[in-house]
């Protein structure tokens, strides 16, 4: 084992380089690259822009180009601004494809986002315009050391607390490492003075004895929580806990979630809009106000050598056809749809077009009568994470203490599970959440109140939930889909190595409207 090895393995332990690089690999976790707000110069005069779709990428074009001189319009397809920046509160309603309607009815102030819900501290661009737009921010917990992790093949299909896992899971590495530096087997790659340190900081990551053992004790128990805690008086002396076994550990895999926390996206801070992730898309929506045409479903996109015509129906008149013309056009429409929409661009655009599918993801949220787990257990924000479909519990970054109802993120689906819980209709994918979430919080029957279920890929706006992009479609099509054809240019997450986040969305439409721009004012006729 040489020094690499060694410090790799430790850095697998303690982080989460590994995961963090193969998620680099396929475009989910990348730094930002924002350098700052666009600054085009003045608009050719009388230059005008079409821009498809009013979420993220379209009204940060828009914004941007209307700021440059350029006359804007903006189509959308549904009655509301933000496409996947969408949050559902009390009086909202939906209808997904199959016709099944939900009618929110939480209480004033509870929501659920069924899109993006969180902001990395580094998404430099979209944190840019919540300080622009007046979109007031506070942290968003995803770590809680009190949350559960729970598998039903383990442990008698009773949850862990999230710090009594990561503190065995550390004590055991760490006294497996330290027998292995102690005994002089690293000898020969790692130099005494370097055992002496390496064995220092074992001891203090891994909360192990004098011995190196990771056993009950006091240390151990401030890491994982007590039997008793500490107190006053009389009954003040604390009783340590017991560590779970390193087998029965290990074959429960709920280590597997501890570095999730480590990834770059989900480290902290990170931060939500107060009242919703929604509140972004609504301060645009005032921002840009009547250049936005609300309820409009295209059907036909043209282009020529003078410009672009887009054909379109007013959803609120079903039959109703209408044109829009610009000089150019900026479609951020999602692939999904836009690949059933006749557009007369290239066969590489075309194809780069058709060969991206998307993820299929279902959210639900949860109202209770109480914060049963503020008042039961303890969990102040953060997530619990098990084996079972539902994936995800979260709870409320907000609202603390409250004497209210309160609303639980109840499931976070993917996969082929998702497409389980989207061939439910939305009552029975609740339902099917309350059982199993009942598995970690046994207060759900009697504290249920009521509850919605989104699941993306019956979104008539997107029928999925982001492009699912991997290496190998990257290398033949991303080029291509991000290249201009004639006059028309693509923007979104899916136009973006930020897939499924709102940054990607925001640097896409940087990127386009620059190139745009230039080629309106004969700089770069081929950008």
């Amino acid at each position: 084992m040489t020094r690499r090895k060694l410090l790799r393995m430790i850095g697998m332990t303690a982080g989460s380089a590994a995961m963090y690089q193969a998620m680099t690999s396929l475009g989910l976790a990348a730094e930002s690259n924002f350098t700052g707000m666009p600054a085009l110069g003045a608009a050719p005069k009388g230059a005008t822009v079409l821009i498809l779709g009013a979420g993220i990428a379209g009204m940060v074009a828009a914004y941007e180009l209307r700021k440059a001189g350029y006359a804007v319009q903006v189509l959308e397809y549904n009655a509301r601004a933000g496409g996947r920046n969408w949050t559902l509160r009390g009086g909202d309603s939906y209808t997904e494809l199959g016709g099944e309607t939900q009618h929110c009815a939480f209480d004033p102030g509870l929501y659920i986002n069924p899109g993006p819900w969180r902001l990395p501290y580094h998404h430099r661009g979209i944190l840019g315009y919540c300080k622009q737009l007046g979109v007031a921010l506070e942290p968003f917990i995803q770590i809680n050391y009190n949350s559960w992790l729970h598998s039903h093949r383990a442990f008698g299909g009773k949850p862990q607390r999230y710090r009594t896992v990561r503190a065995d899971y550390h004590g055991h590495v760490g006294e497996l490492l330290a027998k292995a530096t102690s005994t002089g087997k690293l000898d020969t790659e790692v130099t005494r003075e370097d055992q002496q340190k390496l064995l220092a900081s074992l001891q203090w990551w891994g909360a192990l004895d004098k011995d190196y053992r990771y056993r009950k004790s006091a240390e151990a128990s401030d890491r994982r929580g007590f039997d008793r805690e500490p107190g006053g008086g009389l009954s003040a002396r604390p009783e340590f806990s017991k560590p779970l076994e390193l087998g029965e550990l290990l074959d429960s895999r709920l280590w597997q979630t501890l570095p999730l926390g480590d990834l770059y996206d989900m480290q902290q801070s990170l931060m939500q809009p107060v009242g919703g992730m929604g509140k972004i898309g609504e301060a645009f929506a005032r921002e840009l106000g009547s250049l936005i045409r609300y309820q409009s479903k295209v059907v036909e996109i043209h282009q020529d050598e003078s410009g672009v015509r887009v054909n379109y129906e007013d959803t609120a008149a079903p039959g109703s056809r209408h044109e829009a013309r610009a000089d150019w056009c900026v479609c951020t429409i999602p692939l999904s749809i836009l690949g059933q929409i006749p557009i007369n661009v290239g066969q590489p655009m075309a194809d780069a077009i058709a060969a991206l599918p998307y993820a299929s993801s279902v959210k639900i949220g949860l109202q209770f009568k109480r914060r049963f787990w503020e008042e039961d257990d303890r969990i102040f924000g953060g997530i619990s994470y098990t084996d079972l479909p539902i994936s995800t519990i979260s709870y409320p970054s907000s609202g603390f203490h409250g004497n209210g109802k309160g609303v639980l993120l109840g499931a976070y689906v993917w996969g082929t599970e998702a497409m389980r819980f989207t061939a439910m209709t939305p009552a029975q994918r609740v339902a099917a959440a309350l059982a199993q979430g009942e598995q970690i919080h046994p207060q759900y029957p009697a504290e249920f109140d009521n509850g919605v279920a989104v699941a993306w890929h019956r979104s008539p706006f997107t029928l999925g939930c982001f492009g699912l992009w991997t290496e190998a479609l990257r290398a033949q099509h991303y080029d291509n889909l991000c290249r201009f054809d004639g006059r028309i240019v693509l923007a979104g997450e899916h136009a973006s190595y930020l897939p499924a986040w709102q940054e990607g969305a925001v640097l896409s439409a940087h990127d386009a409207i620059d190139r745009l721009h230039r080629r309106a004012t004969s700089k770069g006729a081929m950008a």
